[in-house]
This record gives C-alpha cells, sequence and structure tokens, in this order.
C-alpha cells in the first residue's frame, strides 16, 4: 500500500474531461429513460390486448355452447327432459362458470294449473314463482308465462326449477333482441334466483319446429321458449384469464364490465385491485420520463353475444428502479465512466508512477482472492458428494422400510429378522432361523412362482413384491409380501440378501371380498349377469362336448310391483331374498341360479347322464315359487311367468353369440307367457322371434306413418232401418304403407294403444273426419251424423275435451253432427272420473255411444248413470241372430233395455238379410255393415250420398 499522499488539484483537463462526460451521460439517461417509458406503455397495451381478446373468444365460446345446447331442440322434437340432462351434463362439467342450463317454455294462464301439476311429479311441493323486487315469490296471475321447465344441474338451482322470468324486462328485453337479430343474446348484471350473486344470461329462443322463421313476425308466431345457459360473469372471466394464464402478473388491475362504459354499476370482474389509493404527488407534474411513480391504464369496448362489454387495464406504479435499469445503468455507468476518467487524466499529469504501483498491488490482491476461492469451491464440491452418497443411502433404506427387516447368509438361509414379524404374523422367529423361505413353505419347490423366485436368488437378482400365504400357529392362512436385494463386499463376493416384509392379510381377505362383490348380486348373494354369462358359456362348452341337452331357464315374478307399491321396497327385497333361496332348493347344486335384473332370475339347467331334463323340473321351479310368502305380517301368494330357451344343438352359433342368443330367446318365450295370463311356462320356438321381429317392424313404420300421411279413413255408412235411407257415417282407420301394403287395423291398432300412438293418431283421425264431414254439409249431402271411435289412452288424457271443443270450432262441424263411440273397457278404471269425463264431453252438445255392447263389463248401474245416446249391439250378437236363439233373445233384450232408456240402437256387422229383416221386426233403429256397403274411400263415399239424394229427388 502506498504510504504517501499527493496534494489535491483539478487540472483544466480533468474539469473538461468531467464535464463533457457528465452532459453525455444526461443525454443518454433522458433518450433511454424515454425509451424505456414507451416500451411500458407499449407491453401494457399489448398484455390488455391479449386479456381483451381471451376475454372476447371466451364469450364467444360460451354462445357457441348455448347455441349447441339450442341446436338440441332443432334436432329432436320434442326433447325430454332426460335428453336435456344427458346433453347439458358434459357441457357443465366442462365450463364450470356456467351455473345452470335453462329451457324457458311460453306457457298460457289456462295451463297453469297443467304445469303445475306435471312439475310437481319431480319436485313434490312446488309452486309456480317469479321475481320481484329481488325475492322469489308466488307468481300472480299473468296471460302467460315464461317459465324455467328444464333445469340441469337442479342441484343447487333448486329456486330456479319452475320460475317465471316473464316479468324480468332485461331479459324479456334480451329474448325480445334475439328474436329481431336472430342470434344468441346476453342481458345484462341481474339478480339470480339462486342466491345473492348477480350475473347474467345467455339466451337463444326456441321455436316451433316446422315453421316459417323469415319475418321477425314468423318467428314470433313460432316461439315456443328459449334456451339460456345462466352465466357467473366473475367465474366466467376467472376461468377464460386463468385458463390462457393470464391473472399472474401482479401489476395489472383487470375490470370488466357489461356495459359500453366503465359503470361501476356494471362491473362484473376485478382483479388486482391496489389495496390503497396513492394520492397524486408532484412527480405527476414532471416530464414522463422523470415521473418516478408513473403509471397508465387501457380501455377498450367491444360487442358479444348481442351487447357491449367493456375492459379496463391499470398498470400499478412500481418501483422505478424495476423498469428503468438501462437508464440508471446509463447515468450510473457514465457518471462513473465521467468520475473515471477524470480521475484517470488527474492522476496521469499527477504521478503516473504511483498508477503503476497500485496496479501491481491490486494484481496480488487479485491472485490472493483467485487461490481462496478456488479452495472454497473444492470444499463445497467435497460436501456436495458427502450430501449425495448420504441422500442415496437414505432413499435405499427408505424404499426398504416396512413392518419388519430381514437378512440372508449366502445359502438363502434366515440370520436376521427383527421382532415386527412376530407381532404381525403370529409364528415364532425359531421356525425360521437357520432355514431357507421354501423349507417353511414347500409349495414354493412345486408351483410356477416358487421356482422363478428360487432362480431369481441363484441369479443374484433383487426382487420385489413377492405375495405368498402361510399359515400361522393357529392354523389361520395369512398373506406376506417381501421385497430384497442381493449383498456383495469390497471385492464383489455375493454375501447374502437383505429386505423387508409386510402382512397383507387383510388387503388379500377385501381383494377377495370385492371379487364376490363383482360376481355376484349383493341382495340375493346369487352370481350377477357377468359371472352368468362365463358359466353359461361353459355349460354350453360342456354340452357341446358330451352331447348333452342344455335349458335356460329366465324366471320373472307377476306382480312384483304390486309388493313394492303397496310394502314398500324393504318387502320387495325380503321376497327377492326369499325367491331366490327357494329356486336355489328347487334345483340341484349342479345347476346355475342367477338374479337379471329386477325381479326376473335365470337358471341353468344341465343334463347328466343319470336324469334328462323335463317339464317336470321347470314345473317344480314355478310350484316352489309359488308357495305363500309372509311380508309384513300377511301371506302373500306370488306367481311367476317362465320362458325356456333350449340349447341341444352343437354349433348354434348366433351373430350376437351364443350366450346372449339363449338368454333373449328365454326372453321372448317369458313374455309370450306373460301375455297368455302370467303363472304359464313357455317354451321358445323361432315363431315367437318372428312375432316380435314383426311387432318391432310395425313399431318402426307406425311412429313415422302420421309424418309421412301415410293413414286414410274409409267411411261406413249407418242407415236408418224404419225409412232406408243413410242417416250417418263411422270413421274408420286405414293404413297405407309403401311396402307392407294395406295394413290391417287389427295388426297396429293394440300396438298404437301400447305404444302411446293412438293419442297423436286419434286426434288426427277427429280432425280429418270432421273436417271431411262439414265438407259434405256445405255440399248439400244431408244433415249426416259421423262416428269416431276414442280408444282408452285418448279417453284419459286431460285435455280431450278441449280438444274436441277446439276442432269442433275450427272445423265448423255442428256438434249434435258428432257421435263419440266408447268400449265399456274404459269406465271400469275410475267410475268417478269417467262420470266426470264423459258429462264434460256431453256439454259440448256431442253425442255418445257405447261400442260393442254386451261384449265387456256391461252393467245397468252405468247406463243409468253415464250420459250415453246411444247403443251398439256387438256383431258377435247379429251374425247368428237368425239362427241362434241365445244370440236373438239378447239382441231383443239390449233393443228392449235400450228403448226403454230412450237410447237408439245401432246394430254392427249386418251381412245378410235374414239378419237385416229380424233386427227391423224387432225395433232397431238402425244398422251398418257389409250388406249395405263396406268401408269406403271418402270420394266414393261422396258419389254414394250424391246417388241416394238423386234417388229421393222428385
Amino acid at each position: 500500500m502506498l504510504r504517501g499522499r499527493l496534494p489535491f488539484s483539478i487540472s483544466a483537463a480533468a474539469a473538461l474531461t468531467f464535464a463533457c462526460g457528465a452532459s453525455v451521460t444526461a443525454v443518454l439517461f433522458a433518450a433511454i429513460s424515454q425509451l424505456e417509458y414507451d416500451k411500458m406503455s407499449l407491453s401494457l397495451q399489448q398484455r390488455a390486448g391479449a386479456r381483451v381478446a381471451a376475454i372476447e373468444q371466451g364469450l364467444d365460446d360460451a354462445v357457441e355452447v348455448l347455441t349447441t345446447t339450442n341446436q338440441l331442440f332443432a334436432a329432436i322434437v320434442p326433447v325430454t327432459r332426460e335428453q336435456f340432462h344427458d346433453f347439458t351434463t358434459p357441457l357443465l362439467q366442462r365450463h364450470p362458470f356456467i351455473q345452470a342450463f335453462n329451457f324457458h317454455r311460453f306457457v298460457p294462464h289456462a295451463q297453469r294449473a297443467e304445469f303445475e301439476a306435471g312439475l310437481r311429479r319431480i319436485v313434490p311441493d312446488y309452486a309456480m314463482t317469479e321475481m320481484r323486487n329481488g325475492a322469489v315469490v308466488p307468481a300472480a296471475a299473468h296471460a302467460s308465462y315464461l317459465m324455467v321447465d328444464y333445469l340441469e344441474p337442479l342441484e343447487g338451482n333448486r329456486p330456479a326449477f319452475g320460475l317465471n322470468v316473464r316479468p324480468d324486462g332485461l331479459l324479456a328485453g334480451a329474448l325480445e333482441q334475439a328474436i329481431i337479430s336472430g342470434q344468441t343474446t346476453a342481458t345484462g348484471l341481474l339478480a339470480l334466483a339462486q342466491g345473492p350473486q348477480r350475473g347474467f344470461v345467455i339466451l337463444r329462443p326456441v321455436y316451433r319446429h316446422g315453421m316459417p322463421l323469415q319475418t321477425i313476425q314468423q318467428r314470433r308466431a313460432a316461439l315456443i321458449g328459449d334456451t339460456a345457459a345462466v352465466i357467473r360473469g366473475s367465474e366466467l372471466v376467472q376461468k377464460i384469464l386463468a385458463g390462457a394464464d393470464l391473472l399472474s402478473d401482479p401489476q395489472l388491475e383487470i375490470s370488466v364490465y357489461a356495459d359500453a362504459g366503465a359503470d361501476p354499476r356494471h362491473i362484473i370482474f376485478r382483479h388486482g385491485k391496489a389495496t390503497t389509493d396513492q394520492p397524486a404527488s408532484a412527480w405527476e407534474s414532471l416530464p414522463r420520463w422523470l415521473q418516478f411513480a408513473y403509471h397508465n391504464g387501457y380501455d377498450s369496448a367491444f360487442a358479444a353475444a348481442g351487447r357491449p362489454w367493456h375492459v379496463r387495464v391499470v398498470a400499478h406504479p412500481r418501483p422505478f428502479l424495476a423498469d428503468h435499469l438501462g437508464s440508471l445503468f446509463t447515468l450510473l455507468t457514465g457518471l462513473l465512466f465521467s468520475v473515471l476518467t477524470t480521475a484517470f487524466v488527474q492522476t496521469l499529469t499527477q504521478r503516473s508512477r504511483r498508477v503503476q504501483l497500485l496496479v501491481e498491488q491490486r494484481t496480488a490482491d487479485l491472485k490472493r482472492s483467485n487461490e481462496l476461492l478456488s479452495a472454497d469451491v473444492r470444499a463445497r464440491q467435497r460436501t456436495e458428494r458427502a450430501l449425495q452418497e448420504s441422500e442415496k443411502r437414505f432413499r435405499r433404506l427408505l424404499a426398504l422400510s416396512s413392518d419388519w427387516y430381514w437378512e440372508q447368509d449366502a445359502h438363502f438361509c434366515f440370520t436376521h429378522i427383527t421382532s415386527g414379524f412376530t407381532d404381525k404374523s403370529n409364528m415364532p422367529l425359531e421356525r425360521f432361523i437357520g432355514m431357507t423361505r421354501w423349507d417353511n413353505n414347500p409349495e414354493m419347490r412345486n408351483s410356477r412362482w416358487g421356482k422363478q423366485h428360487i432362480a431369481n436368488l441363484e441369479a443374484h437378482l433383487p426382487f420385489f413384491n413377492l405375495e405368498y400365504a402361510m399359515n400361522d400357529r393357529d392354523g389361520q392362512l395369512r398373506w406376506f409380501s417381501i421385497n430384497g436385494e442381493p449383498l456383495f463386499n469390497e471385492l464383489g463376493e455375493f454375501r447374502g440378501y437383505r429386505g423387508t416384509g409386510s402382512e397383507i392379510t387383510e388387503r388379500k381377505l377385501a381383494e377377495q371380498q370385492i371379487q364376490h362383490i363383482a360376481h355376484h348380486d349383493v341382495l340375493t348373494g346369487l352370481p350377477n349377469r357377468a359371472l352368468l354369462r362365463d358359466r353359461l358359456a361353459q355349460a354350453m362348452a360342456l354340452s357341446r362336448r358330451k352331447n348333452r341337452a342344455l335349458w335356460v331357464l329366465l324366471i320373472d315374478l307377476d306382480r312384483f310391483k304390486f309388493v313394492n307399491d303397496s310394502l314398500g321396497h324393504k318387502a320387495g327385497d325380503l321376497l327377492l331374498k326369499t325367491i331366490a333361496a327357494r329356486l336355489q332348493a328347487s334345483l340341484r347344486e349342479s345347476d346355475t341360479v342367477a338374479r337379471l335384473s329386477g325381479d326376473e332370475f335365470v337358471t341353468i339347467l344341465c343334463e347328466q347322464a343319470d336324469e334328462t331334463l323335463s317339464s317336470a323340473i321347470v314345473q317344480r321351479v314355478m310350484d316352489a315359487v309359488a308357495q305363500p310368502v309372509m311380508l309384513d305380517g300377511k301371506e302373500f301368494f306370488v306367481t311367476c311367468s317362465i320362458g325356456v330357451a333350449v340349447y341341444d344343438m352343437p354349433g348354434d352359433v348366433t351373430l350376437n353369440g351364443e350366450t346372449q342368443n339363449l338368454i333373449e330367446q328365454a326372453d321372448i318365450a317369458m313374455y309370450c307367457a306373460k301375455k297368455q295370463g302370467r303363472n304359464n311356462i313357455k317354451f321358445y320356438t323361432p315363431a315367437m322371434n318372428q312375432a316380435t321381429l314383426e311387432r318391432l317392424r310395425i313399431e318402426t313404420a307406425l311412429r313415422n306413418a302420421l309424418e309421412r300421411e301415410q293413414f286414410v279413413l274409409h267411411y261406413q255408412p249407418q242407415l236408418d232401418l224404419a225409412s232406408g235411407r243413410i242417416v250417418g257415417l263411422e270413421a274408420l282407420l286405414r293404413w297405407q304403407h309403401p311396402d307392407l301394403g294395406m295394413v290391417a287395423p287389427q295388426r297396429f291398432i293394440a300396438l298404437a294403444e301400447d305404444t302411446g300412438l293412438i293419442v297423436p293418431i286419434g286426434a288426427w283421425v277427429m280432425r280429418q273426419a270432421c273436417t271431411q264431414m262439414q265438407a259434405w254439409h256445405a255440399a248439400g249431402l244431408g244433415r249426416l251424423r259421423l262416428a269416431v271411435n276414442l280408444s282408452a289412452r285418448q279417453f284419459n288424457e286431460p285435455n280431450l275435451v278441449a280438444s274436441i271443443a277446439d276442432v269442433l270450432a275450427e272445423t265448423g262441424l255442428a256438434p249434435a253432427c258428432l257421435e263419440l263411440e266408447l268400449t265399456e273397457s274404459l269406465f271400469m278404471h275410475d267410475v268417478a272420473l269417467a262420470v266426470s269425463q264423459l258429462h264434460d264431453m256431453k256439454a259440448l252438445g256431442v253425442q255418445l255411444s257405447i261400442d260393442d255392447f254386451g261384449t265387456g263389463y256391461s252393467s245397468f248401474a252405468y247406463l243409468r248413470t253415464f250420459p250415453i245416446d246411444v247403443l251398439k249391439i256387438d256383431r258377435s250378437f247379429v251374425n247368428d241372430v237368425a239362427s241362434d236363439a241365445d244370440d236373438a233373445a239378447i239382441v231383443v233384450s239390449i233393443i228392449a233395455l235400450a228403448h226403454n232408456l230412450k237410447l237408439r240402437v245401432v246394430a254392427e256387422g249386418v251381412e245378410t238379410a235374414e239378419q237385416l229383416d229380424y233386427l227391423r221386426r224387432h225395433g232397431c233403429d238402425e244398422a251398418q255393415g257389409f250388406y249395405f256397403s263396406h268401408p269406403l274411400p271418402a270420394h266414393e263415399v261422396e258419389a254414394l250420398l250424391r246417388a241416394e239424394e238423386a234417388a229421393v229427388a222428385p
């Protein structure tokens, strides 16, 4: 170190050097600072633009999700609640920001009660509600309602289910905008019925299928409701920005408004707001490049879902140093450079030698520092290697740690086992010390897994998770899992094994229990469907191999639903377990009894060498089921229907597989047994399958027949026996199929009843027949009466009377010219309801007749109670009226009874002159049948009527 000190004085050269350096530094500092602020502004615009674009794209995605849901209603007519649930559930899982999917349906006030009754089947205590002043209240009476009909998910959204949203001006305005624009539209912020959180609704109109939608008026006329997605605005924006990783910037404050401007009343999302508001400082009056507390903002507006949105991004103030390293570095470097240059010049002018000495001294100091640094690096490297070795040993011990530790010598005999083994295994250590593992478990020497384990040990390989079982000192079976690794000395010589072990008996028992549950029915303990297929496949293979018969029985309990409905599911479960036990007791141990589903059981009967299969075995099963059962202190008699499929032909392979085919055949035979009155046995025949396929074919074609206009109406004249003139026509349905030809009514009417298609078909018949009859009236062909049949399904429709009134009003047909034909069976299920329904129809002015009188539940009581006008004698009595005294007596009695009750009598199926003469002689009023005319299409009926008019004209 230098000992002397030179006198201090600044030369002109040093001062000039410092002044030039400081000036250049100031200019560079100002320019670079300006560039840094420009860069900050550009960065803010880019980051803000990315967030605005993400939000706009997210809103468009939400609109697309709703549009996809709306297309469900255009593709499927009508959409059921189950289809709406299945369709929206995956969308809700993919888009958690959606509070709920709704289907709003327009409901006129006249249908309010019916609508509420329908929703009570889903929510028993339901009553129509609406939002008023931010609260959910009972709905007032309106001309029409816009109801939340479908709602998914219902959980968490229960207050909105069945809510009348029509009074909400925001939603109604958005729906009107959507109708006008034809696009998906969003509402503004509004209170949600689900809770205090606010949100907005994206909706899209749903129009009636097949209606024109070109103009606004047409769209309003076709509107039946809308599909809507209730959006939690804050969660929507949160998911959009978080999904794009745009919320991680702590320097940005993001605010989203559901309006064109930044109105705080319409804010839906805010993130990154500063905790305290800093007051304006004097720095803000300085140029931007000198403002140490500089901050900036970015505003952007865009349109999505039919409404404006506003996004504001504000950059929080940052420490000056964070964004101005370059300018500060330039400033400090420039000043330092100026000072050093000045010092350098000053030093040169005073003592150049001193600089040289100082450099030599600094060089020596730097060398010593480098030596110390090198020593420190070597020490750190040694420490890191020691840490790595320690970590490696720790990880190895951690991997091997378990319930106990063991060691073996080079001959694989145990030398050490920790005490944890005795505690876990209930076996003494003396049984294993000095012996190999296979000495205590001889099975290892003969089993495949044991031989493989011994081979691995002899190859000095590590092993993991070796599982085996042994009996403890109490004779109980215990399972163990073993891990081990070989040991070698410094010379690489094998010294033995060490490892860990665990007792896994509980886990193994749990696995066996799970395996049993997976293949057995939980309630009855019988094999389930999966195990049934496996056993049936084995039984079929044995049948083919030994050429022995194999029967599959499908057993279905009769009236099991009655037990569940009357006594509850607990009694139903007890009945199923009782029947399962009886089925097992009635068959051999080699036979399989399985529970297929519900109240259906399947048994597999294999023919044995000493016993052939016979119907007596099946009857024994049926007798066992039919024994009385005590349920809830009451004695019940339960019967069953059994379908039997016989497999006795090797190679009988079907398209869907042998096992499935046999079960399906037994199922078809079982349903045939049920159709024949239950408590019956039926063996499968190919004709049953043909009947099933025929029914399926007819049903498939029937579902499209009405839409494709394949139905036609024929009319059979009804003649007044006194005058001989046509006084009425009965409308009869015919189906003209392009492939099946003219399908007879007996082939499809019953099927239409079963499937419920008879309701729309019957409505079409009513409207078409009334229209045609009114046309004949307008053409001057006489004031004829029209007879139309009503089915049981139609009669039970709640809006039947209203629909008949609508048809009469639309067609202009006088109610007195319409005669509704009803069968006796319609009245037997609920007589009180039938009386009310008949009186409501009678109030319209129509006439009512009993069709096929005498063949059903004939009762004098309902003839007195019901407002009947006509009795129609069934053709089965008319056929032999001229030759059979019993039928003749019945016909005369019906005519006398009807006349005494002031009812008109019409005889059906008149085909001979003798029948006609008998009916006329005994006072029958009217008749119809082939003797007068077959059922004719409308144009032939018109020709017949015109010919009659011409014949009676003067």
